[in-house]
């Protein structure tokens, strides 16, 4: 059931005026409804307006962008980073820069949309995705490409990918989405490019969106300085408008209270886990906040206590119900003691 509201949902939602636990959306570390973040992201729209819309390759260029990009590789482990508006725009990108015919495209299990150029299907296990990589290797001179999430809902990839070890990296080109980890996940919250590059893989790229994790619009693409300098020269990057300035200012000095927060939802992910007597009933990956499952009933049950998770078909209506409780760096400890009590009460 879908329900609109006026304000942003923080830690709790109102809905036809009864107010409800929120265990829902992707906004991980509180952040949109932080009065010191806001108020940091305020004064950087005082400095430098509420929007950009020239060509970062402008005649005029603000210093604050690649500053931003400087400070997103080191905090990553890249050689580079380019940032854009958002991360949906990050993954075209890329997917589109390497759609040529030295390439051919593979697609892990439960690849987000952002990363498609083609109407190839995802595979539905590394397995087979494996067999079908190797067998173009034996009969074909282009390289091939894999994309992925590293958040894969179901549990598959973050934090161990050993699903991913199994195929040839030494030989592919690895595009990663971490949208769902940039800001979360990693040391100081730098994602899985430090991760995935401790592998022996030919060509690592990630990309992602800025908004889950560190509570801005933006997307980002992380690389090799010869795979970035080309997406910087692109027509793709030079007609494109950036993201606004002020969150690229934002990103940079909110660095103490990303640190706060990070520490805060680990706490109530520790909570949450340690507490939990019905494991077995969610999917979830060791050190991020999504709890997945697939029980409608759950959903309604938790609804008529009060609480109120995301569950809506993803990412169209004849996708499979996407169901999960997510938790945040704003929940009160309180409020994560009394989903724990909801669910694990239940027979």
């Amino acid at each position: 059931m879908s329900h609109y509201i006026d304000t942003f949902p923080g830690r709790k939602i109102t809905l036809s005026g009864v107010s409800h636990l929120y265990f829902g959306g992707t906004s991980y570390l509180g952040l949109q409804t932080d009065g010191d973040f806001q108020k940091l992201f305020v004064s950087n729209i005082k400095k430098y307006g509420t929007n950009y819309g020239a060509s970062r390759k402008s005649n005029i260029r603000l210093s604050v962008f690649d500053e931003a990009e400087i400070y997103l590789a080191r905090l990553a482990g890249s050689e580079a980073c380019i940032t854009l508006s958002s991360g949906y725009l990050a993954g075209q990108f890329i997917a589109q820069a390497l759609k040529t015919k030295a390439h051919q495209f593979f697609y892990a299990p439960n690849t987000h949309s952002a990363l498609y150029q083609t109407k190839t299907k995802p595979y539905t296990t590394f397995a087979a995705l494996n067999i079908a990589v190797r067998e173009h290797l034996e009969s074909s001179k282009s390289t091939p490409i894999v994309f992925l999430d590293s958040i894969d809902f179901s549990g598959c990839n973050f934090p161990d990918f050993e699903a991913l070890k199994i195929l040839p990296l030494e030989e592919i080109i690895l595009v990663v989405d971490d949208s769902h980890g940039l800001g979360i996940v990693g040391k100081n919250g730098g994602g899985v490019y430090a991760i995935l590059n401790q592998l022996k893989i030919k060509e690592l790229i990630v990309c992602g969106s800025l908004g889950k994790g560190f509570g801005i619009q933006a997307g980002a693409i992380l690389g090799s300085k010869e795979r970035i300098d080309l997406l910087t020269e692109s027509s793709f990057f030079g007609g494109a408008s950036p993201a606004i300035p002020a969150a690229m200012a934002t990103l940079i000095e909110a660095d103490a209270i990303y640190e706060i927060k990070r520490k805060r939802l680990k706490r109530n992910m520790d909570l949450f886990f340690n507490k939990l007597k019905k494991r077995k009933a969610f999917h979830f990956m060791k050190g991020h906040p999504a709890y997945t499952f697939s029980d409608v009933q759950l959903t309604e049950y938790l609804e008529a206590n009060r609480i109120i998770v995301t569950s809506f078909p993803y990412p169209d209506k004849n996708a499979p119900l996407m169901s999960r409780i997510v938790l945040s760096a704003s929940h009160k400890k309180k409020d994560i003691e009394h989903v724990l009590h909801c669910i694990n009460i239940l027979p």
